[in-house]
């Protein structure tokens, strides 16, 4: 069975059913533009937005964790609830599925094990945010990890959770949801789920092949 597949068995419903993946609703990411960003936001900073318009608002994020290792196997981004009909890998601009190989994909790579969606107008921010950082710390600055995104993830007691959503700006609606990607370091492809109509339902990252019965 593909991949693509796969994920048409797995995600295809309003929910998932399987016994090797546990669900849980991490919140809402905000998209201001309608174009949407997954990335490794500490080594691709400047990556592509897919090419894929999707709706713009408040829409629910859904982790699915592996349970034997509690690992995150994939991301999942719920835009409507109308029936899906196809599914097709998310691509950016200058993409072509027919360029592929065998069992190739486009994605993104992570490397420093953490992953994100994002608007396209966040990436901006985030980058923003950065540079303000920079000027007003001079030589007290320590990168953006550990001025901006450590501290949703570990305090003194040790780790807090595998995921969260961070605003660059507090007065700005535009959010981060960064989270622990599977089992670290890989290139992860993202697949949208469309209904008849064509428009988006679903985007969903997967990071761990959960095989669907």
């Amino acid at each position: 069975m593909s991949h693509i597949e796969n994920i048409q068995k797995l995600f295809s419903k309003n929910f998932v059913e399987n016994p090797l993946l546990e669900t849980f609703e991490a919140g809402k990411l905000h998209l201001e533009s309608g174009f949407l960003v997954a990335s490794d936001p500490l080594i691709t900073p400047d990556k592509q937005e897919f090419s894929q318009e999707f709706p713009m608002g408040k829409f629910s994020v859904f982790i699915h964790k592996e349970r034997e290792s509690n690992c995150i196997a994939y991301a999942e981004i719920v835009f409507g609830n109308a029936e899906i009909s196809n599914w097709e890998m998310a691509l950016c601009e200058g993409q072509k599925l027919q360029d592929l190989k065998d069992e190739e994909v486009y994605g993104y790579p992570v490397e420093s094990g953490m992953a994100c969606f994002m608007d396209k107008d966040t990436q901006v921010l985030l980058n923003q945010l950065e540079q303000d950082l920079y000027h007003s710390k001079g030589v007290d600055f320590m990168g953006i990890y550990e001025e901006f995104f450590h501290e949703h993830f570990f305090d003194e007691n040790g780790a807090i959770d595998q995921y969260a959503f961070l605003k660059p700006y507090e007065n700005k609606d535009l959010n981060i949801f960064a989270f622990e990607a599977g089992l670290g370091e890989g290139f992860y492809a993202s697949y949208i789920g469309f209904d008849q109509q064509g428009n988006p339902q679903k985007l969903v990252t997967e990071f761990i092949e959960i095989k669907s019965e």
